[in-house]
């Protein structure tokens, strides 16, 4: 007899071990792994600040997560977005300025690693000085971004600190 619970017990841990790696495991399809230097960024014009969309879609209703790259120097002009977004520096200083006049005197620096919240109608203008800035946005989509005033100096141009 102590033979033969013996065998059952024995099959009975390996059906529980066979079954046991499929127990709260996902199927490797669900899981998306992107390297950095694999991140699909596009710009409009095929320079200055590039986007890539990892997640969702912002004109899209649902949750979003896009990266936004800004080579030396290029900046956005002031604007706002219709829903909140959620920012974290990946990569460098990402300089902010908040109101609708552009001046750079005003901007504040962002570094690796922070996290900003820009309201919703939160008019503001950002980008990189003089070294590329790559920052992760989420949010609720559909958001929409709204230019505001008269451009100041040229898109893509970021004066030096004086």
């Amino acid at each position: 007899m102590s033979k033969l619970r013996f065998l059952l017990a024995g099959a009975a841990a390996a059906t529980l071990l066979a079954q046991s790696s499929h127990i709260g495991a996902e199927p490797e399809k669900s899981f998306v792994y992107t390297p950095a230097d694999e991140v699909p960024f596009k710009s409009p014009l095929g320079l200055g600040p590039a986007q890539a969309v990892l997640a969702g879609d912002p004109s899209k209703p649902g949750l979003y997560v896009v990266r936004v790259r800004f080579p030396p120097g290029h900046h956005s002009n002031p604007h706002f977005h219709s829903r909140d977004r959620y920012a974290v520096v990946v990569k460098g200083t990402w300089w902010n300025g908040v109101g609708e006049e552009l001046d750079f005197k005003k901007a504040r620096p962002v570094t690796a690693g922070s996290y900003v919240l820009h309201p919703a109608g939160g008019v503001h203008w950002d980008g990189a000085g003089e070294e590329e800035v790559v920052i992760q946005i989420s949010g609720e989509g559909p958001v929409e971004t709204t230019q505001v005033g008269a451009p100041g100096a040229p898109q893509g141009y970021w004066p030096k600190p004086k």
